[in-house]
């Protein structure tokens, strides 16, 4: 990936280092503020690429800083992720509506975390995410059409392609077999529900190859998940 700038609105001190020291790994230009003000002040002066904003900030609420980022024309199209120890539905809703690209609950893994906001870049500024999506040890070259796990290459049909790279771009998420229906083989497929599990099942065969960790976790009465379980 690019470099790309991002504007981290964090007030707990030992957290915002952590995320700080990590996304900077990964190339990151990383702006920090605790306060809700400043943060409209700095997106105002340059432009971020992504915003990591947490719910609960000095000054301004998080969610207040999220609907006037949405108000401001420099930044009404910048992806905007909220960072929240609430994980009630209701509140991860009115997140989403108030203009939030994605939604992390705390705890969660810096790896987890960097993941979604890829994901999220390559969605809304696909000039700063390039053409490979990685997890874990899994590479996939979505131009070249080349899948690999722990530098081997990975023989997939092209549904299996497209499942994987569904996961890749949303991990973590939970997809029931209906959305994923959706999202894989489209609106007005005739496909059974069931015939999702078959190809997860062709899926994780094929990734698992040599005894490899299982990295798509079956959610009971949920659906699946892209998940490492680390």
């Amino acid at each position: 990936m690019n470099r790309a700038d991002m504007l981290l609105v964090e007030d707990d001190a030992a957290l915002a280092e952590l995320l700080t020291y990590h996304f900077r790994r990964e190339d990151f230009a990383i702006r920090h503020t605790v306060d809700g003000e400043e943060a409209l002040l700095l997106a105002r002066e340059m432009t971020p690429d992504i915003v990591l904003l947490d719910w609960m900030v000095e000054g301004l609420s998080g969610i207040e800083v999220c609907r006037r980022l949405r108000r401001m024309p420099e930044t009404a199209n910048v992806p905007i992720i909220m960072l929240t120890a609430r994980g009630e539905e209701e509140d991860r809703v009115r997140g989403l509506e108030t203009g939030a690209d994605d939604y992390v609950t705390k705890p969660f893994s810096p790896r987890e975390l960097i993941a979604r906001v890829n994901a999220v870049l390559r969605r809304v500024r696909p000039a700063l995410a390039g053409e490979q999506l990685t997890y874990a040890d899994v590479e996939m070259d979505t131009v070249g059409h080349k899948v690999r796990r722990g530098g081997e290459v990975v023989p997939l049909g092209p549904t299996e392609f497209r499942l994987l790279k569904h996961f890749l771009e949303h991990p973590g998420w939970v997809f029931s077999r209906e959305r994923l229906l959706d999202a894989v083989w489209g609106h007005d497929s005739d496909i059974e529900s069931r015939t999702v599990d078959v190809h997860i099942r062709r899926l994780r065969k094929a990734i698992n190859e040599g005894g490899k960790p299982d990295i798509i976790r079956t959610v009971r009465s949920a659906g699946y998940a892209l998940d490492s379980g680390t």
